[in-house]
């Protein structure tokens, strides 16, 4: 039966940074829309007495308990206290990591905050997140043909959030703004490598959003035909007949989060090898 109290606490105890924990808990409350969950997070958590003040908190403030902690007798510490306290308690990993090993036939290593080793798949990451950091918004044109992704749009698409998700990723992604009359560069035009995606969203979306940001102070700035839902009409045509023209792929972000568009490219990026 859904829980129908308006808050819970949930309290995600993690021996490393705790994002894997953030991201199950998140999921899962998720589901539960009469329930927001008040976050507990305690990372870098590796010893007895460092356990044993977060057990103290959750005493305190009693709720669903998640984990990620390597350390067996940690682990089992956890579970015994938290039945003795009559709260829930989940090793997140636990019933994944079994069944590796049952189908690899090996034990599991038991490494603390594994995922986060500094392997070659980690400075990729950061190589990606300095590119796009530096390819945002229109700058640094000159070697579009050094990204994997490239994201054009008109103002408030996301480009620049689901540029730097997608970075996350380890992939090089560059955005450019797309203005009515105002060509891209050329150097777009010329790239063979990467896989350029136009972002749109509904006109009412747009407006919405570009009405919460402050540009006041941007000379030549007009709020009125900002916000326009005409005058973004207009740009809307003008992107998808870009789009069209060039054979690029176009994504309706309206009603995506920033991970389901990231994902949605991911999944052209397969299609299209």
């Amino acid at each position: 039966m859904e829980n129908r109290k308006n808050f819970f606490h949930l309290h995600l105890i993690s021996d490393s940074t705790g994002e894997t924990l953030i991201s199950a808990g998140r999921a899962a409350a998720a589901q539960f829309k009469a329930s927001n969950a008040i976050e507990h997070v305690y990372p870098l958590i590796r010893s007895k007495r460092q356990l044993m003040l977060v057990l103290q908190a959750i005493d305190n403030e009693p709720g669903i308990v998640l984990y990620t902690i390597v350390e067996p007798d940690l682990a089992t510490l956890i579970d015994t206290t938290c039945r003795e306290m009559g709260v829930p308690s989940v090793n997140v990993l636990a019933p994944v990591v079994d069944t590796f090993q049952t189908y690899l036939g090996a034990p599991s290593r038991g490494r603390v905050g594994a995922q986060h080793v500094l392997n070659a798949e980690y400075f990729a990451r950061i190589e990606a997140l300095n590119f796009t950091m530096d390819h945002d918004d229109g700058q640094a044109p000159d070697d579009y043909d050094g990204a994997d992704v490239v994201l054009i749009g008109i103002s408030r698409t996301s480009k620049t959030p689901t540029s730097i998700y997608l970075a996350n990723r380890g992939i090089k992604t560059a955005n450019i703004p797309i203005v009515v009359g105002v060509p891209l560069p050329e150097s777009l035009m010329r790239a063979k490598n990467p896989l350029i995606v136009g972002l749109i969203a509904t006109s009412d979306r747009i407006s919405q959003v570009r009405e919460n940001r402050e540009l006041g102070a941007t000379p030549g700035y007009d709020r009125s035909e900002y916000t326009d839902r005409a005058t973004i009409a207009e740009e809307l045509k003008y992107a998808r007949a870009l789009c069209a023209r060039n054979n690029w792929p176009i994504i309706d972000v309206t009603r995506r989060s920033i991970e389901e568009t990231a994902a949605a490219i991911v999944a052209l990026r397969i299609k299209l090898r």
